[in-house]
């Protein structure tokens, strides 16, 4: 892998097995699995998918609901493991593709900021020393010791995005759970973004705002039922993705 390629996705394909049958509990599907009755049928979220991106770039991934977008990043980021082809990395990845995943439902918040920290590589004593700036910029210092179980998606998605971007990773990798959050916190957020991308950081930005990809990414990658429709710059892709949908309108 060339050092300045940062993430090398080759002929990728990720297969999911759904069951053609409706199966309402456990002991019923034990039960079909033993005998060899339960049957399912092939779907391939993503289909042969390459491409390329080089370190500090920021790449928008656009494309309607179901077209593969948040499965592609789950494989790049090792939640996935391809059925056929590579994914290759360079670098750490920090991902926030769930709502709070790598939380702790039953933890308070303050606790959580240090499994997550522990999660993403990092020691205790280096969240100590990002721990207050993590707090101001999720700006829940009144909800530190409150389970994270009781808090809203927003507040979730404020507690996410200040500890990911606050270990600075190499590549962040974002699917959309920015949407959840206040318009104030998100433009917040983006000046963070913004700032990253200065300091190096590439992006994996999932995201159906397309002037939010036009504005934040440098390159955008077009996937339609699970194949690549188009890649290049965010702005030829952004404009004919547009396009096709004025012309689907």
């Amino acid at each position: 892998m060339e050092e300045n390629i940062i993430i090398d996705v080759s002929h990728v394909t990720v297969r999911f097995n759904l069951a053609n049958q409706k199966v309402d509990n456990l002991k019923e599907y034990v039960i079909r699995m033993l005998k060899r009755e339960l049957m399912f049928q092939e779907f391939l979220a993503v289909r042969d998918v390459s491409f390329r991106v080089l370190r500090g770039e920021a790449w928008g991934i656009i494309g309607a609901n179901g077209s593969g977008k948040s499965t592609l990043l789950k494989a790049i980021s090792g939640i996935l493991q391809p059925c056929r082809g590579s994914i290759q990395v360079n670098g750490q990845i920090a991902p926030m593709i769930e709502l709070g995943a790598g939380f702790d439902e039953e933890l308070t918040a303050r606790e959580n900021i240090y499994l997550n920290g522990c999660v993403l590589g990092h020691t205790e004593k280096y969240m100590k020393e990002h721990f207050d700036e993590i707090v101001e910029f999720a700006e829940l210092k009144d909800f530190l010791d409150s389970p994270v179980k009781n808090y809203s998606s927003g507040m979730k998605a404020r507690l996410g995005f200040a500890v990911a971007t606050a270990v600075h990773p190499d590549i962040l990798v974002v699917d959309e759970i920015l949407s959840v959050g206040d318009y104030a916190f998100r433009r917040k957020c983006d000046r963070r973004m913004d700032e990253m991308l200065s300091g190096g950081t590439t992006l994996l930005y999932v995201s159906h705002a397309i002037e939010e990809v036009q504005r934040l990414c440098s390159h955008a990658l077009w996937l339609q039922k699970g194949e690549i429709r188009m890649a290049g710059t965010a702005a030829e892709v952004c404009k004919e993705y547009l396009a096709e949908q004025e012309r689907g309108s």
